[in-house]
């Protein structure tokens, strides 16, 4: 399915370049849509944050934007690289249950999402966006990706495109919450969020049905 839509919107080249990060030696990874709907799922955390900020901030401008979304974009993408190294060191001693791992690791942090979304108000209104206050509330927003890429070193996800993938998408989705929160407030925050958790839940799900042959 996969094929079919990337040769009819792109050249021939582009479209096997592109399949190739995600069907290598012939055996499938995580496809794209999956992946897409995993770093949207991650960078929900990310999301809520930035609403926050953008509802601190008395005027939004390009700049502060992207501050924002290079921060939690490039820590959404470093960190899963960080946890699949860790993970590449202990994978060939759990592969029997490599898929209970996951299932497990993507269900604790959707449950915890799930459970932030239900505080609904933002912790703290804070326009700050110097260095060590960005820096805390990366790593914070970016931990669950850090679980998130041990599971990447039991599934055969090719790295690069992935962690790519998670950045780029997190990146967007922040600049986009700071202008929602700038104009909305946190009217759409706690959405998000449970929006986030279910998504992980699901996947994780999804990842124990496949390896035990039910779907």
């Amino acid at each position: 399915m996969y094929s079919v839509l990337l040769y009819m919107f792109y050249p021939t080249g582009a479209a096997k370049r592109l399949l190739f990060l995600f069907y290598h030696k012939g055996e499938k990874t995580m496809g794209l849509i999956e992946l897409f709907i995993l770093a949207v799922g991650l960078s929900m955390d990310a999301f809520a944050v930035s609403v926050c900020k953008g509802l601190a901030m008395p005027k939004i401008t390009v700049k502060k934007t992207l501050i924002v979304g290079l921060w939690f974009g490039g820590f959404q993408a470093l960190m899963p690289a960080l946890g699949y190294f860790l993970g590449v060191q202990f994978r060939d001693k759990i592969t029997a249950i490599d898929h209970w791992i996951a299932f497990i690791l993507l269900g604790i942090i959707g449950a915890n999402m799930i459970k932030e979304a239900c505080s609904g108000e933002c912790e703290e209104e804070n326009e700050s966006l110097d260095i060590k206050t960005m820096f805390l509330l990366a790593v914070a927003t970016s931990i669950d990706a850090l679980a998130v890429g041990i599971t990447f070193a039991f599934l055969n996800v090719h790295l690069l495109a992935a962690v790519s993938f998670i950045g780029v998408t997190t990146f967007t989705l922040s600049a986009i919450g700071v202008k929602i929160g700038n104009v909305f407030g946190t009217r759409y925050k706690s959405k998000a969020e449970l929006a986030g958790g279910v998504i992980l839940i699901l996947l994780g799900l999804k990842i124990l049905l496949e390896h035990l042959g039910i779907l």
